[in-house]
């Protein structure tokens, strides 16, 4: 079953999203209207309330606390994506002029602090509140990940343990919730609701290994991503390549990363170093085996189409190609 096959099994329930969210962010504010349409036209895959759907779905139909819970994930997901544009100085999203290209930083910052409050807001209207538990933990936990990154990133001496902290908190986490979310919607077991909650953990680690991986790799015009080494984010890669050489190469690899992170030829030398220790390898390896326990937990619920739709969606979290 490939992406679009997914999508098409669960189009009522996409359909149904888009319509809330349409709703949920209209505005007295006509500038506020104009910005959202735009955003709701260059929205992106939806991975994660497809994860919402399909793990409400392994157990019962979905339903409206279903179509809440997805819109809450989007809207959290969305929001931290306008502010990582902000702080990033990204230019283009999804191919899109960003937000704040577009429209000024000033108008992005509040633009996520709208939709934010909006996410939050949607559990109180609807007496949703142990979603809002479940959702206000996610924003703390993605707040100490970022937070915990940029710290380590003025010391370049992130070991594999606090690599997994991070990603735990900063992509894991949301990722997590929108399995646990998904499965509270419609089912009061404690067991099944933690069983999903596990599985997206790993699949959420398993996201931020490929996306680690992805950045290492080259555009549509065959230059060098990078965007981590220009950002000198230490990723699994460069975390274990470090491991692996003596003192003078770490001395010489530091130095790149430092001070040469803009530099082409620089950037492609880093890159080569880390594939010739093995970096790439190990970091697939990993990613490859999150995967494998997210299948084998997710082999517990009935065999289904949804949850054949599930695997499917693993597959192409490891699989994509960006």
């Amino acid at each position: 079953m490939n992406f679009e096959a997914i999508n098409e099994l669960i189009k009522e329930d996409l359909q149904a999203l888009h319509a809330r969210m349409k709703r949920e962010l209209k505005s007295d504010i006509p500038l506020l209207n104009l910005i959202t349409d735009y955003l709701l036209k260059t929205k992106g895959k939806q991975l994660r309330p497809m994860l919402v759907f399909l793990s409400a779905r392994l157990q019962a139909p979905s339903n409206d606390a279903t179509i809440v819970a997805a819109t809450m994930i989007e809207l959290l997901h969305t929001a931290t994506l306008v502010h990582d544009d902000v702080v990033d100085e990204a230019e283009t999203r999804r191919g899109f002029l960003s937000i704040n290209t577009k429209w000024k930083n000033k108008a992005a910052v509040l633009l996520g602090d709208f939709m934010l409050s909006r996410g939050l807001l949607i559990s109180l209207e609807n007496n949703q509140y142990e979603l809002l538990q479940i959702m206000s933990n996610a924003v703390k936990e993605m707040s100490e990940g970022e937070l915990l990154q940029i710290e380590k990133a003025m010391k370049l001496d992130i070991t594999e343990e606090v690599y997994y902290e991070i990603i735990s908190k900063k992509t894991a986490s949301l990722i997590k919730t929108a399995c646990l979310a998904g499965s509270h919607s419609v089912s009061t077991d404690a067991s099944k609701n933690q069983l999903l909650a596990d599985i997206g953990y790993k699949i959420g680690m398993a996201f931020q290994i490929k996306d680690d991986l992805l950045d290492l790799g080259k555009d549509e015009i065959g230059k060098p991503l990078a965007i981590d080494i220009k950002e000198q984010k230490m990723t699994l890669p460069l975390i274990y390549t470090f491991k692996k050489l003596s003192w003078m190469a770490k001395t010489k690899l530091m130095f790149l990363i430092r001070f040469r992170n803009k530099n082409a030829s620089s950037i492609q030398n880093i890159i080569s170093i880390v594939e010739k220790n093995g970096g790439l390898q190990y970091a697939e390896e990993l990613m490859l085996t999150y995967a494998s326990e997210a299948k084998a937990l997710l082999n517990q619920f009935e065999d289904t189409i949804y949850r054949q739709a599930f695997l499917a969606l693993i597959d192409f979290t490891v699989h994509r190609k960006k």
